[in-house]
Parts: C-alpha cells; structure tokens; sequence
C-alpha cells in the first residue's frame, strides 16, 4: 500500500522574521509596489505569473492530480491482494489434494452398501505414510494398473504424463483404472474360501463379515487358497456376488494381489450426498486375526 505524504509549501522557504519582517500595518498602509517589485518573503522577486494560467488554477490542477492519484492506487492494491489470496487458495487446494487428501466418485455397487454410487468419498493420504500400512479390513483406493488391468504396451507419451500430472492433482478425473475395495488380506496372510456357505479365513481364522456385506450375500461364491505375496494386498468389494475383484484375476500375472505402493490412501469420509455424510472406520471383523501373521497387525 502507498502512502502520500502532506503536500509541501509552494516555496519551500521558512516564514520571515525578526527585523526584516513586514508587518500587516506596514503592508497595508504603504504604497503598494509594481508586480515586477514586489518582494517575496525570502526578500528575491515574486516570479511573473500569465494571466491565462492563475496561481489558483495550478493549485487547484496540482490538487486534482494529487487526489485522483490518491484513489485510483489503493484500488489497484486491493486489486492485487485479492488476486494473491485466490493465488494462495490455490495453491494450498492443489497441495492438499497431492499430498493430503483426495476425492473420488463411486462409480459402480461393488460396495455396497457402504458406498453407493456416485457417493464422493475422501481418500486420506496420509494414513499410510511415514512407515504405515494397509491393513485388513481398510477401504482402499488404489491404481489397478498391473493388477486389475494390463501394464500399457510402450512407453507413456507427453499428454499421458500431463493426464497422470492432473490426476494426482485433482484437476482431471481419475477414470477407469481406480478402484475402491476392501482389504481382506495383507503380505504374509493365507486367504482361504471353501465356497458357498463357509465364511472366509484369514490365516486359520474364520472372519465375521456380516457388518458389512451387501445383505444376501456370501463371503465368497467360488473356492480360493491363496498366500499374500510381501508388498500386496488381497482386496475384495462388500458388495461379492456384484464386485470384480482379487477373486477375479487369480489365474492373471500377478495373481490379483495389488501392490501396497499402487494405494492411493484410505477411504475415511463420504462427504457427499450431505445425507451420507459419515465415517468409515475399520470393522472389528479381523479383531481375531491379530497377531497370526502379516502386517496387517501394525498402525
């Protein structure tokens, strides 16, 4: 913001005094002098001045400048300042959605019915940083690129680096490679189903999954053994008999486990419709799985 300073005596000289002084009575009775004689207060000649241009035409044009000086720069400062919060704004939105937090549409029932589609939900991606895991029975967000789907024949190109660049800002949509399930089983775990009407284990232990399955369902319609690979996660939707998920992809490369580094955070709020606005906490269902192996244990 700019200041101005009082404007300044027209002749910049302090007022006379002592001896040399007129005094009022001594103006005013004596003959008045010539214009070209009169003497200024610093005892030099008052300069000529035109009778087009009056000494109060210039004030009044010097005050005018001043003034209109003085409206016009505080409105082009607060021009500015408002363009450096919405800058800031920002800024601070696109970080958070890099770094902290991100949103994501449902786009399908395969969870329901915890998540119902079109639900905008918000992954924390915090949650698995400085040294944290996934672990069983998180809701997950995660890339399913080389897991769920094919790696891409070639190298990415320019725009699909620009794309990829957009995604992880939230500037563009994530499209049809994310995917959000539920962990079921972490590095180390055995993951078993013997078919309908037997409920999952997760390493010898039955797990409860009657909190949130989709009502009517099975844990499983087929029969699976498997053992969770270090680094990757066995996922599976809540919704079973309308989920395409680990179970899917066992005969695959990769065998349908999803690496623990393709997440991009855990799903802990829907926010949107505001009349589903709510937490996702993790179910007790695994509370008798802990300590029998895998990471799924630790924060």
């Amino acid at each position: 913001m700019s200041t101005h300073e009082p404007p300044a005596d027209r002749d910049g000289s302090p007022a006379p005094t002592g001896a040399d002084s007129l005094s009022r009575s001594a103006v005013v009775s004596g003959p008045e002098p010539s214009p070209e004689r009169q003497a200024a207060p610093d005892g030099g000649p008052v300069p000529e001045q035109s009778e087009d241009q009056p000494e109060a035409a210039e004030k009044d044009g010097e005050d005018g400048e001043s003034g209109g000086d003085g409206e016009s720069e505080p409105g082009r400062s607060r021009s500015r300042d408002l363009l450096l919060l919405v800058g800031i704004c920002l800024t601070a939105l696109l970080l958070v959605n890099a770094f902290v937090a991100r949103p994501f549409t449902v786009p399908s029932g395969s969870m329901e019915d915890t998540l119902q589609p079109g639900d905008r939900l918000i992954a924390n991606q915090l949650a698995y940083a400085f040294g944290g895991h996934p672990r069983r029975g998180d809701i997950v967000v995660f890339d399913g690129v080389g897991s769920f789907l094919p790696e891409p024949a070639g190298q990415p190109g320019f725009w699909d680096n620009v794309r990829s660049v957009g995604r992880d800002l939230g500037l563009v949509p994530a499209g049809n490679t994310v995917y959000v399930k539920r962990v079921i089983g972490v590095g180390g775990d055995r993951v078993r189903s013997t078919g309908p009407g037997a409920p999952l284990t997760v390493n010898g232990v039955p797990v409860d999954e009657t909190s949130y399955l989709a009502p009517g369902d099975q844990p499983s319609d087929v029969a699976f053994d498997v053992v969770v690979p270090p680094g990757e996660l066995f996922v599976l939707g809540d919704h079973r008999s309308a989920s395409r998920d680990s179970r899917d992809h066992l005969g695959e490369p990769g065998g349908g486990f999803v690496p623990a580094d393709k997440v991009i955070g855990r799903a802990d709020w829907v926010v949107y419709p505001f009349s589903r606005l709510t937490g996702l906490d993790r179910p007790s269902a695994f509370t008798a799985v802990t300590g029998t192996g895998g990471h799924g244990d630790q924060g």
